[in-house]
């Protein structure tokens, strides 16, 4: 804020430049000579005087921009003089070459500050400097989250804080961010950076532009707790700026009891719609909780104001419970029924659309409801049913081409049936050559199974995307567990240059330790790691100076070397009398994150822990210090019992039907509950009032532990089963086909008996089940076993664990 001993407009600029003469008339710009100018300098005055010399027109596009910063820089109280030089002229400011190329910045007759012109590249250069400068003790700049929090923390409960990141200084957000800094540096804090590190660190997710946030330190009395922030979503310029502002001064919310047509604010004079909630006496509070959470939600994009029924002279109709008002003079008053907060914001932003299902165009087609037979998975299956894919980009598999095709070269093979297919280089039509999938074993749709030369194929067990699906075939590239034959080679591979360019695909590379005598462990290892191939990079080492390693990272043998590359540390865990099923384990555990994010995904993984979630809602990118606090607790082992993770609402919208489904309605984010689905299903809420700190958590978690809180909602144990049975629908194709010999399918047998016919035929017998294997059919998921098949996170075809 400005200080009471500055004030620009009693304060005189000058601001001097020695340049060489520009010989075309600049009318703008007072001409003087040395002389002159200094005898008009005066204390409170301002002056900006730039000093040439004859004979050399180098600086004519400086002089030109310095025009244009003219009248600006008048507004500001500061006047420009050209001050002409002359060869007998002694000013220091006048004979010294190597001073030619710098601005120099008076106030009265003291200098203040020097800059080289080539930091004066254009108007807002020259004017962002000018003002930078003499504003130095108004902006702060600083370059640490550490400064910025500093900065907060002496702030809360006396004043606000405007805070800009711009890409560089002197560029034209720079200049906005400075204007307004002269205008509101009186009432508001400026804090300024440069460091994009620092605006990742706030949790902004687009981080290419400049960006403007409001800090609300002012109405913070608990130091514990985070000033809210409201990020300026219209480009960084003046206006945008001193509109925003003006909202963030205005009342988050009014009360009103009048027609919402007379209504007047200075949202409507910015250009900024209202919306109205609608309340009524019996309501109230929980209505004005509602809108207080709207005005946060819609500040510096619309007013928000409460609108009391049943004082209202003016009929509302009866089920309209928003009213919504547009800016535009004259525009009508909407009456709108909206049950859900966040249907308002979307009305705001511009963001409704409506989903309309389309009907089949094909009269023989089956309803949706009989094709859609559990859940989302299948509706978005059914929805996309009749999308083209380029299928012409991969080689079509048949029963004759299949195995010269997998046996002579690395393929990636799909296995699909009919239109649900999804392709990646190959593919096999179950629905024409289910004999073909019966003995590669495919016994649900759509499979992706990966065929190396002289290897056992490896099934693909995670998500059908093109970002899991790529890291797949990529860790494929290497046999795992690689056999390390060096100290060095080891040292090499747990630093991440071993295999650099697999590391954005693997964070963790797994080395496990052995003596050479120690046949049974490797074996066991070995196994491990082919089993985990395509998920994580596993190596071995087992030579004679194996201590070395083991010494050097605490380890006794057998062990695991676990390196994580994003953290650059590496642990290791003991693993003696462990068989192959323990190491996977282990590995697969050391892959989940401390704090992950829950997407549709991942959910299945965290969930096969069996522990209660402790789940924080966000909607976007959660503060650094929520995540600090949350991880501190991990540390000190406070949060064992449970599994700690966020929700990005943004990233994954499923996020707000489950907030509904626990609170009836959107609450305010960020909000932490613990969820414990798998014994008793009661849902707990962190008080929303209080500050998310690792006290407040670690109190609030104690007294769960206790029993001394109660759930906000039990979900009910029921199963979740598919409404219609599944269809054994190429049982069905093979009996239709064995009614028309021209296309005789061959019947389906017991695997015992196929593995006998079909000798020769190249496929994986170590899969082969004892048991018989019921005909072809496509594998239905219901919800009951789809938190089951999160244990088949890794799936191999040579081993079964």
């Amino acid at each position: 804020m400005m200080s009471s001993s500055f004030n620009i407009y009693r304060v005189g600029i000058s601001f001097v430049m020695m340049c060489i003469f520009y010989k075309s008339a600049v009318d703008s710009l007072s001409e003087l000579s040395p002389q002159k100018y200094f005898s008009t300098l005066q204390p409170g005055k301002a002056s900006l005087a730039y000093f040439c010399q004859a004979d050399s027109p180098r600086t004519s596009i400086f002089l030109e921009e310095l025009n244009e910063a003219v009248k600006p820089l008048q507004d500001f109280g500061i006047s420009v003089a050209k001050v002409n030089c002359v060869k007998e002229e002694t000013s220091r400011y006048c004979g010294k070459e190597k001073d030619l190329m710098k601005v120099y910045l008076f106030r009265g007759n003291i200098l203040l500050r020097e800059f080289p012109t080539d930091t004066l590249f254009d108007v807002n250069a020259i004017i962002a400097h000018v003002l930078f400068a003499l504003l130095f003790n108004e902006v702060k700049y600083i370059t640490t989250l550490e400064d910025l929090q500093n900065i907060e923390n002496s702030l809360k409960g006396k004043a606000n804080i405007a805070f800009s990141y711009v890409r560089a200084i002197g560029t034209p957000e720079h200049r906005a961010v400075m204007e307004a800094a002269f205008v509101y540096g009186t009432t508001y804090q400026f804090v300024l950076t440069t460091e994009i590190a620092l605006l990742e660190s706030i949790g902004t997710e687009a981080i290419e532009n400049a960006h403007f946030y409001f800090f609300h330190c002012k109405q913070v009395l608990d130091l514990t707790q985070q000033c809210r922030r409201t990020l300026m979503e219209q480009p960084l310029a003046t206006l945008n700026i001193h509109r925003f502002i003006k909202t963030m001064e205005a009342p988050l919310l009014t009360e009103v009891a009048e027609d919402p047509q007379q209504v007047s604010t200075v949202h409507l004079q910015l250009g900024l719609p209202l919306v109205f909630i609608v309340s009524q006496q019996a309501t109230h509070e929980a209505d004005r909780r509602t809108a207080e959470w709207v005005a946060w939600r819609l500040l510096g994009k619309a007013g928000v104001l409460l609108l009391l029924r049943d004082s209202l002279e003016v009929d509302i109709p009866q089920h309209a419970n928003v009213v919504f008002r547009r800016a535009e003079e004259g525009a009508p008053v909407e009456f709108l029924v909206l049950h859900d907060t966040e249907l308002i914001i979307s009305r705001v932003e511009g963001n409704t659309h409506i989903e309309e299902m389309q009907e089949d165009e094909d009269e023989d087609m089956q309803s949706p409801d009989m094709d859609i037979q559990d859940d989302e998975v299948a509706e978005t299956v059914y929805r996309h049913r009749k999308t083209q894919l380029p299928l012409e980009l991969t080689v079509e598999l048949t029963e004759e081409t299949f195995n010269a095709t997998v046996v002579a070269s690395d393929s990636i093979v799909l296995f699909y049936a009919g239109c649900t297919s999804t392709l990646l280089l190959t593919r096999v039509n179950c629905a024409d050559w289910s004999d073909l999938c019966t003995k590669q074993n495919v016994t649900e749709f759509p499979v992706v199974k990966m065929y190396k030369e002289g290897k056992h194929p490896v099934s693909y067990a995670g998500m059908l995307g093109t970002e899991d699906l790529l890291k797949f075939i990529l860790l494929n590239r290497i046999s795992c567990p690689v056999n390390i034959t060096s100290v060095q080679e080891a040292e090499e591979y747990l630093s991440g240059e071993l295999y650099k360019d697999l590391v954005p695909y693997s964070s963790v590379s797994v080395l496990g330790l052995f003596s050479p005598n120690m046949t049974i462990a490797k074996e066991d290892f070995t196994k491990a790691g082919n089993y985990l191939r395509g998920f994580v990079i596993t190596g071995i080492y087992s030579e004679e100076d194996v201590l070395i390693l083991s010494n050097k990272y605490g380890a006794t043998l057998p062990a695991l070397l676990l390196a994580r590359h994003k953290e650059g540390k590496v642990e290791s865990i003991p693993f003696a009398n462990s068989r192959v099923q323990d190491i996977v384990q282990i590995v697969t555990n050391a892959l989940l994150e401390t704090f992950p994010e829950i997407t549709v995904e991942n959910l299945p993984v965290y969930l096969r822990l069996q522990k209660p979630l402790l789940i924080l809602f966000s909607d976007g990118s959660i503060n650094p210090q929520y995540t600090k606090a949350i991880l501190t607790l991990v540390k000190e082992k406070h949060l064992d019992s449970l599994t700690p993770c966020w929700l990005n609402l943004k990233n994954t919208p499923a996020g707000r039907g489950i907030l509904q489904t626990y609170f009836n309605a959107l609450p305010p984010l960020p909000l932490i509950v613990v969820v414990n689905l798998h014994s008793g299903g009661q849902v707990f809420a962190f008080p929303s009032e209080q500050a998310i700190t690792e006290q407040n958590l670690l109190l609030w978690l104690k007294k769960l532990e206790a029993g001394l809180e109660s759930p906000i909602t039990i979900l009910p144990a029921q199963e979740w089963k598919p409404p219609l049975p599944a269809y054994d629908f190429l049982s069905m194709m093979d009996a239709a086909a064995s009614q028309h010999p021209t296309r005789k399918e061959p019947e389906c047998t017991k695997e015992t008996n196929m593995q006998k016919n079909d000798k020769q035929q190249h496929e994986d017998k170590s899969t082969i089940r004892k048991e018989p294997v019921e005909t072809l059919r496509i594998k239905h998921w219901n919800r009951s076993n789809w938190f089951k098949e999160g244990d088949k996170s890794f799936r191999h075809d040579n081993k079964e664990l």
